[in-house]
């Protein structure tokens, strides 16, 4: 039994949910998404949305909880939107944009200039004393989180020194080094 998939989805003032041809479509103040389903039925009522799964096979089990996340994904990112932020851990590590033009100096002998989709919206933040962040907002989950892996990358942290570039938040595993 899926406990995700039974739970409704509520749908808040200024959302509207379109339901044609096994496609989803989620418009709301932020923008608009679209998703495709398969072997679930949903179902809009009184301001929340159902999924609801034919039989107890396996394979309509694990649908039925995945096309809820993703409807919920999906309101919530038209009605509020998504927002990662990433850490420039490092000694010279800066970052900069211009429009969507995202420029990266992380130790390397070239900047690591990145074009960023337009529905991300990107702003580097560089305060005196504290490490540059990159914070991406979007109304779109997946693809902000597709973009900030992305980033990560480019300098993923190490665990001796912690360097490197990091999700706000993250606890990294430290390792101890080499004893003398």
């Amino acid at each position: 039994m899926s406990r995700i998939g039974n739970n409704p989805v509520a749908i808040p003032e200024g959302v509207t949910v379109d339901i044609k041809d096994n496609v989803i479509t989620v418009k709301g103040k932020l923008g608009e998404l679209t998703q495709e389903y398969s072997d679930v039925t949903i179902k809009v009522e009184d301001g929340n949305a159902f999924v609801e799964r034919p039989s107890d096979i396996n394979a309509h089990k694990a649908k039925h909880g995945l096309y809820r996340s993703l409807i919920n994904n999906m309101i919530k990112g038209v009605s509020t939107g998504w927002t990662k932020e990433l850490e420039l851990v490092g000694v010279g590590y800066r970052a900069t944009n211009q429009g969507q033009k995202l420029d990266l100096a992380i130790g390397y002998s070239h900047n690591i200039v990145l074009d960023i989709a337009p529905e991300v919206k990107v702003e580097a933040i560089a305060e005196k004393g504290k490490n540059p962040i990159v914070k991406l907002t979007s109304h779109d989950k997946q693809l902000v989180g597709q973009v900030a892996a992305k980033i990560r990358s480019f300098r993923k942290p190490e665990p001796y020194k912690g360097k490197g570039i990091k999700f706000v938040g993250e606890i990294l595993r430290r390792k101890a080094g080499k004893s003398a």
